[in-house]
């Protein structure tokens, strides 16, 4: 499987879809689905039943998962498409907007 371009504590920007061009951070990132989950974006209603970490139960809202292809990293506010680079003998990420190294 390859790496994953995006990474969990990423600031992204989403580029498709209902919540088109508002951003966020990473929460988590499902390498098996080729998904992530970000704070505030693609908010989804969900159903419980009362429980001892929810005594009420009700309709609570959470993130909803979405397709990493729908999303692009924010290097320095800009939107930027994200390569991967050997760094002598460590394997990087940079951003092919301005070729700088991200981590």
């Amino acid at each position: 499987m390859a790496t994953m371009k995006i990474k969990k504590g990423d600031m992204v920007r989403v580029i498709a879809g209902a919540d088109k061009n508002n951003e966020g951070k990473v929460i988590a990132v499902n390498k098996k689905n080729n998904t992530v989950l970000v704070e505030g974006v693609n908010m989804i209603k969900k159903h419980t039943k009362p429980s001892m970490a929810n005594q009420n139960g009700g309709i609570i809202e959470q993130e909803g998962p979405i397709d990493v292809s729908n999303v692009m990293l924010l290097h320095n506010g800009k939107a930027t498409r994200v390569g991967f680079k050997m760094d002598g003998d460590k394997k990087v990420r940079y951003a092919k907007a301005t070729g700088e190294v991200i981590d």
